[in-house]
């Protein structure tokens, strides 16, 4: 189904902006473009302070047109589930395609941000979760837990290994642990994270070792020291411009359903190609129509149970699902309906479930550990 956001003219091409500038740090820049074979979509100014990098025109509208990244796979013929390299291409063009400048404070920076969100997107395809609000589960081998501190590493258990085993069970003992949506997002960007760290950056991976052996850092304040966000409720960003290894919320619009645990919104990673992770069926991830069906029909599926909660049944949903994909007049409604900008918060009017903006991974201090962890 094609999806047409779109009523204004397209926005202008950011791209994105290496600082400090030099001829070193723009050849790293370019090198890595010309890995990737992307230099023919290339717009490129050197500026007194800093370097732009952005797509041409042309390559704007064929490939983000009205900032629409999630076509870019097809256009180009890339092969992302067998490629890595052509994961790192759709990453690539997506930020040369951004609405508004990303920030890089070096070429080195930049070069870590790709990879960063290479890791999360393959990360993400290996996550299989039980879905849990109420409780949680670790592997006890590496995890323990504490009411205040949360789940914390075992003396000695390396994060990157305990961050896999709780979220991949190929890895483990194929065991499916516990988790809510909002965590395992988590746990995937951190995966990510730790990972660039291993290889750039020891010394701060050490203090996130160190952190997590001590108390989690969740929630709020793992948004505050590990994420940026991009875009606003004033200035949002295109609906449809994602980039992969981005974390993105979509929001249940339905006042009543989103009193139910677990079902206020999803936090899904994009995978890239127009896909969205599914934590707790890997194999069937979401389409950006399938996930505003989804959340479309939560309202169809709550129920009160016998202690006076709200739940959800899930079969009902999936029914109805089934149901809305098959009437093409119907799922043309939902749609329309569902991805429409979220309302502001607190607000349940007639917005649909696609935020204003995006997360992804901060800057991993190749050249630093100026990261804040908590005391």
């Amino acid at each position: 189904m094609k999806l047409d956001f779109f009523q204004k003219s397209p926005p202008a091409i950011g791209g994105f902006d290496v600082r400090p500038t030099d001829a070193t740090q723009c050849r790293a820049v370019l090198d890595k473009l010309d890995e990737l074979g992307l230099r023919p979509f290339l717009a490129h100014r050197a500026l007194e302070c800093h370097q732009l990098f952005g797509l041409t025109p042309e390559a704007a509208e064929r490939l983000a047109s009205r900032g629409d990244t999630t076509n870019l796979c097809r256009e180009l013929g890339l092969d992302t589930l067998s490629s890595v390299a052509d994961l790192e291409r759709e990453i690539v063009l997506a930020l040369l395609a951004a609405p508004r400048p990303l920030f890089f404070p070096s070429a080195a920076e930049f070069l870590s941000a790709v990879a960063i969100r290479r890791n999360i997107v393959l990360a993400a395809r290996r996550t299989r979760l039980a879905f849990g609000t109420a409780q949680a589960e670790r592997p006890p081998s590496h995890w323990t837990y504490d009411e205040d501190r949360g789940f914390t590493l075992l003396p000695g258990q390396p994060l990157v290994e305990a961050l896999t085993l709780a979220t991949q069970p190929d890895a483990g003992d194929g065991r499916l642990y516990a988790f809510s949506c909002y965590r395992a997002s988590e746990y995937v960007m951190l995966l990510g994270m730790a990972q660039e760290l291993e290889r750039v950056n020891p010394p701060l991976l050490a203090a996130l070792q160190r952190q997590w052996e001590t108390r989690a850092i969740q929630s709020r304040a793992f948004h505050d020291v590990f994420l940026v966000e991009y875009g606003s409720l004033e200035a949002p960003l295109p609906p449809a411009y994602y980039v992969p290894g981005d974390r993105v919320w979509f929001r249940n619009p339905d006042a009543h359903s989103s009193d139910a645990s677990g079902y206020e919104g999803s936090w899904v990673i994009y995978l890239g190609n127009g896909m969205f992770s599914n934590f707790w069926n890997r194999e069937r991830p979401y389409s950006l129509v399938d996930k505003c069906v989804e959340i479309y029909h939560w309202r169809h599926g709550t129920f009160v149970d016998a202690d006076g909660d709200l739940r959800m049944n899930e079969a009902i949903v999936e029914a109805r699902m089934a149901q809305t994909m098959a009437d093409p007049a119907s799922l043309a409604a939902v749609v329309e309906r569902m991805t429409r900008l979220r309302d502001a918060p607190g607000d349940y009017g007639a917005g649909g479930c696609i935020d204003f903006s995006r997360e992804f991974a901060r800057t991993v201090c190749v050249d630093s550990a100026d990261i804040v962890l908590p005391g």
